[in-house]
């Protein structure tokens, strides 16, 4: 495989994380895909935990996506399974046994029910899963030694540059309830209900519906706003586990959309989601440049969201960012082929503070120099005005290098 150097917009290191009441993580490698790096993630749950969780709308879903769109039926979940390196995708009726028998197994050793078990696996798409190792790898960490949270982030990775993970603060009365979450993502990110795998973790006490409810509303201006290279995976996961342990601390449970907490709470969840959208992009397969695209002045926000990813997904666009170049005729290019209404006479296009467009032709204050300067930024902003409605829509990017083509050329490899 392709030698992977960490992504130059990486953050300087793994955010620091409270522990979870009610979690417990253990790691363990059973290929050498990878090297020493484990690529197994087993966590266990508090009786009493509940699920919520959205996934790939793909039409070819993972064995584990359709074990988890019934198992997120079940009341209650007591464990999660993670494996990097093989997909258990496109894998025939032999991928859904393979589930079967993990689910099973890993139910036997907590004492559960097998749809009480959640999987997630990521990888290589088309090859079967052979279980045994993975059973052989579960055995042995399951009264092992505990894992943290970045020894879990680095043991879903595949292209990824660097384990991903946040945590936000919900306070109730002066009680703190930590949401940690991590994910994984580099490549074939366009995701539609998820990104490519994320698990948030917290021990507040709250139902079931009420976290769905949220987590829906929380997953479109993150996962659902980013794009790496307009591909949705057949993997795409995105589960947040709430353990209830938190009221031992007195903290009351959400039992209600009602409840005045819920805003505080919607919010804290709403930032770990997004803060891993984000490191997602800026983990963008070969990606050298972050960058948001804002479109305003849209029919409505639908038409602006289609204009902006038609924007943010062009190569066009992706490879000019990466050399640097304003070149403004290519986000003209994207706007008009959106398909959604647009008044070329009073489109107006900006890169960063510098106007490089407006009323269907080059700005007049435009200078070479300053927007060839601007483009040299590694974070950049583009700003798309059509000026025919309130419609906005915000979506956030990376550039397109030679890295991508070398990363996935040899990706089987």
């Amino acid at each position: 495989m392709h030698e992977l150097k960490i992504s130059p917009l990486a953050p300087e290191r793994f955010p620091s994380t409270m522990p979870v009441d009610g979690v417990r993580l253990h790691v363990g490698s059973s290929v050498d895909s990878y090297g020493d790096r484990p690529n197994i993630l087993l966590a266990s749950f508090a009786r009493g935990t509940v699920a919520a969780g959205v996934f790939t709308l793909s039409r070819c879903a993972s064995a584990p996506v359709e074990w988890c769109r019934k198992a997120l039926r079940n009341p209650l979940v007591g464990a999660l399974v993670v494996n990097a390196g093989n997909a258990n995708a496109f894998s025939g009726r032999k991928g859904a046994l393979a589930v079967d028998r993990i689910a099973a197994h890993v139910a036997r050793n907590n004492s559960i029910q097998a749809p009480e078990v959640m999987l997630a696996s990521t990888g290589v798409i088309g090859e079967p899963l052979e279980p045994e190792p993975v059973l052989d790898v579960l055995e042995k960490i399951t009264d092992g030694p505990v894992a943290d949270f970045e020894a879990a982030a680095g043991a879903i990775m595949t292209t990824d540059t660097h384990a991903k993970g946040s945590m936000a603060v919900f306070e109730d009365d002066g009680i703190q309830v930590p949401i940690v979450g991590i994910a994984k993502g580099s490549g074939m990110i366009a995701p539609d209900m998820a990104t490519m795998l994320s698990f948030v973790f917290t021990d507040m006490a709250i139902d079931k519906p009420i976290l769905q409810e949220l987590l829906q509303r929380q997953v479109e201006s993150s996962f659902n706003s980013i794009t790496v290279d307009s591909d949705t995976s057949t993997s795409d996961t995105c589960l947040v586990f709430a353990t209830a342990k938190a009221r031992k601390r007195g903290v009351k449970p959400i039992g209600s959309m009602d409840d005045p907490r819920v805003p505080a709470f919607e919010n804290a969840l709403g930032d770990v989601l997004f803060d891993l959208a984000m490191q997602v992009v800026r983990d963008g397969e070969g990606a050298t440049k972050f960058v948001e695209i804002n479109v305003s002045g849209a029919r409505d926000s639908q038409s602006a969201r289609k204009i902006a990813f038609s924007v943010a997904n062009s190569p066009l666009v992706k490879t000019a960012i990466a050399g640097e170049d304003p070149n403004w005729g290519r986000i003209v290019m994207a706007v008009g082929k959106a398909g959604e209404p647009a008044d070329r006479d009073r489109l107006s296009i900006a890169f960063g503070n510098v106007l490089v467009a407006e009323r269907g032709m080059r700005a007049k204050s435009y200078s070479e120099q300053e927007a060839s300067q601007y483009m040299k930024n590694q974070e950049l902003q583009i700003f798309i005005d059509l000026g025919i409605g309130n419609g906005t829509a915000r979506v956030f990017t990376c550039d397109l290098t030679h890295d991508y083509i070398s990363i996935n050329a040899d990706y089987r490899s």
